[in-house]
């Protein structure tokens, strides 16, 4: 696969002439974190718009029980994490909408239902809790190139999603009514995104773990939100943000042999806080 990659490599080759470059397995962490880290940032900004963070938390939670599953019936764990992350967030909006319990309470009972049907696996089978910490970790530097194929595409898939549906989605969120006026399928749209939502999840977890996961989308959308004086802006921004962290996070923990992942987590942290400061300086608290 890595025959694919190789005008991709060469293009890191003259944008990024540093050491920590060079290695082959640093080259694809390098393009995962540049296909990866924007789609999640992108899905991010509609998510942090209405308050649903918990709700990738909770698909996140539910690559556990993915992973498990796989490893229990003998499935690639990529696969059974995928397809598990897709139904819980398709079972998550059709329960929401047909119930009078407010979102934060549905997605509760599917995150502690998840955890616990996860946690019941791998109590059951001992062995099982070795091949996890990949999944909980994440191991961006051991991402193949056919993965990274797998990244390319879901970057693209996002990429037209939101092209076609990102003021749909927003209209939705602000005025469901005069959205549903205009002909737009409230409940067709939220079940969309909900599983595009649980594909970058998923795909994510792969490079910051399961743990840190939800991260990855909220921290530079809220980091946006800071800043940014639109939805538009803040769709932007919340990309440059994600990018700046990723590099800068891949560039530190190899200097300093820090998981890789989590020196990401940080750098986009650490942006927050910048934005924030931002924020204060120019007296905006609403």
């Amino acid at each position: 696969m890595d025959h694919f990659l190789t005008p991709a490599y060469a293009l890191l080759d003259f944008l990024l002439p540093l050491s920590f470059a060079e290695p082959e397995f640093m080259k694809r962490a390098i393009l995962a974190v540049l296909l990866v880290a924007p789609a999640a940032a992108a899905v991010g900004v509609p998510l942090v718009q209405f308050r649903m963070a918990f709700f990738s938390d909770a698909i996140g939670h539910s690559a556990f029980t993915g992973v498990a599953l796989g490893l229990l019936l003998g499935i690639h764990p990529l696969l059974t994490m995928v397809a598990f992350g897709l139904f819980v967030a398709w079972a998550i909006t059709r329960v929401k909408g047909r119930t009078g319990l407010s979102p934060d309470t549905v997605i509760g009972v599917f995150f502690s239902t998840v955890i616990a049907l996860g946690i019941a696996i791998i109590s059951a089978q001992k062995g099982l809790t070795r091949n996890l910490q990949a999944y909980l970790y994440g191991d961006l530097l051991a991402i193949s190139g056919a993965e990274i194929l797998w990244m390319a595409a879901l970057c693209l898939a996002v990429a037209v999603y939101l092209f076609f549906a990102f003021n749909r989605i927003l209209l939705l969120g602000v005025h469901e009514g005069f959205a549903r006026s205009l002909g737009i399928r409230g409940r067709a749209l939220e079940i969309s995104f909900s599983l595009v939502v649980a594909l970058v999840v998923t795909t994510a977890i792969r490079a910051v773990g399961i743990l840190l996961v939800t991260a990855l989308l909220v921290i530079p959308a809220a980091s946006a939100r800071n800043v940014a004086r639109g939805s538009v802006s803040a769709f932007w921004t919340a990309i440059a943000v994600s990018l700046a962290s990723g590099i800068a996070g891949i560039a530190a923990s190899y200097h300093l042999d820090t998981a890789t992942g989590a020196t990401i987590v940080l750098f986009a942290a650490a942006l927050f806080a910048l934005t924030a400061i931002i924020r204060l300086a120019r007296g905006d608290t609403t």
